[in-house]
């Protein structure tokens, strides 16, 4: 295999459709990084990461930089098939930026892939599904108005979607029970809290909503707190509800600890956030062995980072049906040739060479952004 010969590193602002708030922040634009690897032949790959306030430790700007100031320089004349040792130099010269050796990897991946004629799943050791299924969502709205949102997505073919709660329990209580009473029975109900929540307002709100059968209540309460969440699981346990951990799971060994401490019964990746594909993939397999399924997607990606998602869910049976990278529904446009269409709640799962999306080089101009301009 040739060597890396280049890396160009992007940043890009992609518009959405609407402002979307989180008991994090609210935004109306996707800040991204995307980089292009070519090696000695001319042949390239494409990475994609989307970092967000509240999912991701440092900022789209400051993963950026290190990727343009440090990372990539670091790589030049690697070779792109050996992720362990590029893994391994990347954490050498910093222990953190996970988001931005995730870009790094995922270009090498869908290089090498590309190279091979072959799909980045097929190198991940085949697909075990055939088609994704996607969860919709629903704002921090009021009740009529939610229950509204709810039935347009199960109109569309969704199966599932998230409720966004955090704020007042009894407003939050209500727009959920208003969901479930609009969709009926059939349709999965998860509530995402985003850490707004307190221990006893976590605890009333899971009990407050116990006749809308949730499929999972996610992070309640702060990411550090893991014997809160392991209080408010066993609470959860005698409702019937299953607790899920996102912002909680950081690394491997945060998983670990996790699963030591009993505080989920199902846990959330994303490839930036997990540091890759591979991280991913092998943290979903813990899980697995420890008896706790996974969510997986970051609900902000745009179609890079959106596919490598979707070609991980597919590796794993361990995967919940209902993967969140639905990033492409929310903005206005994509930096890839054929924007992904998740507007029917399924994609049949591709098996063209690398991640199986173009970037598009009118687009990547249009949206490109100046790094100092966001700090």
């Amino acid at each position: 295999m040739k060597g890396i010969r280049s890396i160009e590193v992007n940043l890009v602002g992609v518009p959405l459709v609407e402002a979307f708030k989180t008991a994090h922040s609210v935004k109306d634009i996707q800040r991204s990084v995307v980089v292009v690897v070519r090696d000695a032949d001319g042949a390239t790959g494409i990475g994609n990461i989307d970092p967000s306030p509240g999912y991701s430790k440092e900022s789209v700007a400051d993963h950026f930089r290190m990727l343009r100031d440090h990372f990539a320089p670091a790589m030049i004349g690697a070779d792109p098939a050996n992720i362990h040792a590029m893994m391994a130099r990347l954490d050498a010269i910093d222990p953190a930026f996970f988001d931005a050796k995730a870009a790094l990897e995922m270009a090498c991946l869908d290089l090498v892939a590309r190279r091979a004629g072959i799909s980045v799943a097929t190198m991940l050791g085949g697909a075990v599904v055939d088609e994704i299924r996607f969860n919709a969502w629903v704002g921090m709205l009021a009740p009529d108005e939610a229950a509204r949102q709810a039935v347009g997505w199960q109109a569309k073919g969704f199966r599932s979607c998230k409720v966004k709660v955090g704020g007042d329990v009894d407003t939050d209580i209500d727009r959920v029970l208003a969901v479930r009473e609009a969709v009926g029975p059939g349709f999965e109900i998860r509530a995402d809290a985003n850490e707004g929540f307190s221990e006893a307002d976590a605890i009333a709100f899971i009990t407050g909503t116990a006749r809308a059968a949730l499929q999972l209540v996610e992070q309640p309460v702060a990411w550090d707190d893991l014997p809160a969440m392991a209080r408010i699981r066993r609470h959860a346990q005698a409702v019937g509800v299953p607790l899920m951990a996102d912002e909680s799971v950081l690394d491997h060994a945060s998983l670990i600890e996790i699963l030591r401490l009993e505080a989920a019964d199902i846990v959330k990746v994303k490839v930036m956030k997990q540091g890759g594909m591979l991280g991913t993939r092998r943290m979903i397999a813990t899980a697995e062995a420890a008896g706790v399924r996974c969510v997986i997607g970051h609900g902000f990606g745009l179609g890079v980072n959106t596919m490598a998602e979707m070609i991980v869910a597919s590796t794993s049976l361990n995967v919940i049906e209902g993967v969140e990278c639905v990033g492409p529904l929310k903005t206005r446009d994509d930096i890839v040739v054929d924007k992904l269409d998740l507007s029917g709640g399924v994609l049949p799962l591709s098996d063209a060479p690398g991640l199986g999306v173009e970037l598009d080089a009118s687009k990547m101009e249009r949206y490109r952004l100046d790094s100092a301009s966001i700090g």
